[in-house]
């Protein structure tokens, strides 16, 4: 990472973002759909001194509008 002068850090600008209301068109919606899923299976049935393996998936989506 470099250093900035006093120089550079002078020649920086700023700008203002505009209000939510007008990055949402002034509609006032803003919603999200949001999905999970979590699966797991293990099977060690009617055994003796035996063990199990049990493999787990998990799934999100998400829908922002």
């Amino acid at each position: 990472m470099e250093k900035l002068t006093v120089t550079e850090l002078e020649g920086q600008s700023v700008e203002l973002l505009p209000s939510r209301e007008t990055l949402l068109l002034n509609f006032n919606i803003n919603w999200a759909s949001v999905m999970a899923s979590n699966t797991s299976y293990a099977v060690n049935a009617a055994t003796l001194l035996s063990s199990a393996t049990s493999g787990a998936w998990q799934t999100i989506s998400v829908h922002q509008r």
